[in-house]
């Protein structure tokens, strides 16, 4: 008898198992639906600033697959514009709302896979409906916004938030040469990174023009005619033709919160290391769902296409029989600012010290090629490790061109423990053209090695 497998949600995990879970089962012993509420499936969101600032000039081009081809190359039932609204796990079914025509309808499965993703906040603000104002999560929010700049030709552009999606967005802005601005609660853009380094990235935004303001909350929104005109802060009113919102996302658990699968401490779904769910016959992969921290050893929410991607793997193996498991995440992500990179992997020092760790940090200016080859650039590396062991908790990277990737051989290290006394003689390439004779990376881990040595001398 054929089984039948349901999947919520149509981009990085639930496409991803789908496409697995076939590759294991043919359809005539799996039959695949998805559902996906949006227009769009099997996309590249990380790819929505490049469209809006013009390095990519077609939507189209972030599309990985349509629909009618998951149909004809892998028997994959998948359809767009149809949300599921309910899940009823007695019966077996979701409840399918098509936006097309409002239509109603119960779908029975005997597996389901849960990829909802995540939700942008948006804050309760007055004004905060306004049109004008969006959030970047999808690939219909990235042509929404797209279409709103052709018809209404903003010349001024607020960001709110100051994380990777913010900075990518107002970046974008730029390059469509708007005055932009950008709002951040924190004292730094990107609070993921520690204060010293994200200085760099503030500083990278006033020689660009973008005007940045810290520490500052927005209190309200205005409009004009129902579209935003400005953002109201604790300190100042900002003119603003177009609003993003870069102030995160939440794990999108209410579908599976209301249907009685456990949700974890971090918010998003409990999931074992296989990724299924405390509900039998139920499975939770990508943004919606909760991960295992390799360094602090905790459960977190954590919304990356990376980690989306491979949970889907995992999921679809187990879901067409087969046996894999998820090791976890250390939170690796990397992004830039114009021409400044910024990359960063394992906890920073607040999360170090929330974890439990005692901890040693150091940070080196080095460049990213031999000092005498032209066009060198500076770089600088800061790493995190624990006092005692010298194991490498954490590292971050800013720099020119190819500074950033170079955050990879610091996360291989973490991910497999090492500490900065083994970093330090890695058999790293050298050739004055990619880098000095000493990388950026041994340098950081020969001073930390130092200070952990000076360490374990102190009474």
């Amino acid at each position: 008898m054929t089984e039948r497998l349901v999947v919520i949600g149509g981009d990085a995990a639930g496409m991803s198992a789908a496409s697995q879970a076939r590759r294991l089962r043919g359809p005539q012993e799996l039959s695949i639906v998805a559902f996906d509420r949006g227009n769009y499936l099997s996309y590249s969101a990380c790819g929505i600033p490049y469209f809006v600032g013009g390095a990519v000039q077609e939507i189209d081009k972030l599309i990985v697959r349509t629909p009618e081809e998951f149909a004809s190359k892998q028997d994959i039932d998948a359809r767009i514009r149809h949300e599921v609204t309910e899940i009823d796990l007695d019966k077996g079914a979701v409840k399918v709302t098509s936006s097309d025509d409002g239509a109603e309808a119960w779908e029975g499965f005997d597996k389901l896979l849960v990829a909802t993703g995540a939700t942008p906040r948006r804050p309760s603000l007055p004004h905060a409906d306004a049109d004008g104002i969006f959030g970047v999560q999808i690939l219909d929010d990235g042509r929404a916004i797209f279409e709103a700049m052709r018809e209404r030709r903003p010349q001024r552009a607020a960001v709110v938030g100051g994380g990777y999606i913010g900075l990518e967005m107002a970046e974008a802005f730029k390059m469509r040469g708007l005055d932009v601005a950008v709002v951040e609660a924190s004292s730094h853009p990107m609070p993921s990174l520690d204060d010293d380094i994200a200085a760099l990235i503030a500083d990278a935004m006033e020689s660009m023009g973008i005007a940045f303001h810290s520490s500052e909350r927005v209190e309200a929104f205005e409009a004009k005619d129902g579209w935003v005109s400005a953002v109201v802060t604790s300190k100042r009113t900002i003119p603003a033709d177009i609003v993003v919102l870069g102030l995160g996302v939440a794990p999108n658990v209410e579908l599976a919160e209301a249907a009685g699968i456990p949700i974890g401490p971090s918010g998003a779904i409990s999931v074992d290391r296989r990724m299924q769910t405390g509900v039998e016959a139920v499975w939770a992969a990508g943004d919606c769902s909760e991960k295992f921290h390799r360094v602090s050893r905790r459960s977190v929410s954590m919304a990356l296409g990376t980690h989306a991607n491979k949970e889907g793997r995992v999921a679809g193996i187990n879901l067409g029989g087969g046996y894999a498991t998820f090791p976890g995440v250390i939170g690796t992500a990397v992004s830039k600012l114009c021409d400044t990179e910024v990359g960063r992997t394992g906890l920073n020092e607040d999360e170090a010290g929330g974890a439990g760790f005692t901890f040693i940090t150091a940070t080196v200016d080095s460049t990213t090629r031999a000092g005498y080859y032209p066009e060198t650039q500076p770089i600088k590396t800061k790493l995190l490790a624990e006092r005692g062991s010298g194991r490498l908790l954490g590292a971050q990277i800013v720099g020119k061109e190819g500074a950033a990737k170079r955050i990879d051989v610091l996360a291989t290290a973490i991910w497999n423990e090492m500490s900065v006394a083994e970093l330090l003689n890695i058999d790293l390439s050298y050739a004055p053209p990619f880098s000095p004779v000493w990388d950026p990376v041994l340098i950081a881990a020969r001073k930390a090695w130092q200070l952990v040595e000076q360490s374990a001398k102190k009474p």
